[in-house]
């Protein structure tokens, strides 16, 4: 799949990957999904030239390695991380893949740093193979693993990085994609209530089902208030985005409470910095 320009997309055959480096491994696809990031940079394009190879989230198997690919073989069911980082550096060796001088995001162009060829394709070259892959565990459907390079990471990585403890509640501002899945890695976490605020009726149905206190927006203060006894949520993590979803959660957070943003965000943005009561 690859960007046509002014927003429309197109099935069109390219050059098929090759081996450009000893790291490097080429997977084939046989599941890709449609991310939220790709559909924000397909309505608003900078950095993302016609032509472009689109995705950035995948399973495949393996068909060739580099010779210094040693995690992996010829064969394996893997998925892929979103983008690529080289593993050894002082950035990496701490975990911060993202701030590595090799980063490249899959299929979005120049939007956020070199561009690298996407994963909606038959065929897809993988940098730092070593570090960007990890093996299907037997028994996962490639259906659920396709969510664990990009929706689910992301998710579980908000709640990491927020640290919750046991019996905290957790707000969650969006019930797209990432924000379930981040619910649902609240819940594993051993979070007491998580709060999901999202305005459309459907999505609130999946994050009741699934275990969440699900409420519109309009709603959202009141019900943080009565699950803390006023307090406002531990911990707010932001998956929408943008002012909308950071002013919302400054608004649910209570005094000395946490918040974590994984949305994609454009422009400004001005912290409240005098202050807001969650339950106003």
């Amino acid at each position: 799949m690859t960007y046509a320009g002014d927003g429309a997309v197109r099935v069109t055959g390219v050059p098929d990957p090759r081996i450009e480096a000893p790291t490097d491994a080429i997977v084939e696809v046989v599941r890709a999904a449609v991310c939220g990031t790709d559909l924000h940079l397909v309505a608003h394009d900078d950095g993302l030239p016609a032509g472009t190879v689109l995705g950035h989230e995948f399973v495949g198997r393996i068909v060739e390695t580099g010779p210094s690919v040693h995690a992996h073989r010829v064969g394996d069911l893997v998925v892929g991380a979103d983008f690529t980082a080289c593993g050894a550096c002082w950035w990496c060796r701490r975990g911060d893949h993202w701030e590595c001088t090799q980063r490249r995001f899959f299929g979005t162009g120049s939007a956020f740093g070199p561009p690298l060829v996407g994963t909606q394709a038959e065929l897809v070259r993988v940098p730092y193979a070593d570090t960007v892959l990890c093996t299907v565990p037997d028994g996962v459907p490639v259906d659920a693993a396709v969510f664990l390079g990009d929706t689910l990471a992301t998710g579980y990585a908000a709640v990491r990085r927020a640290e919750p403890l046991p019996g905290d509640t957790v707000a969650v501002i969006g019930g797209g994609p990432v924000g379930q899945l981040t619910a649902l890695a609240a819940q594993a976490a051993g979070a007491g209530a998580v709060l999901l605020v999202e305005p459309v009726d459907a999505r609130r149905a999946v994050a009741t089902r699934e275990g969440s206190v699900a409420v519109a927006p309009e709603d959202a203060a009141a019900t943080a208030a009565r699950l803390t006894d006023g307090r406002g949520a531990d911990v707010v993590v932001d998956a929408i985005g943008g002012p909308r979803g950071l002013d919302a959660a400054f608004d649910l957070v209570r005094r000395r409470g946490t918040v974590v943003s994984v949305g994609v965000h454009a422009g400004a943005w001005e912290l409240p910095a005098a202050g807001r009561s969650p339950t106003s």
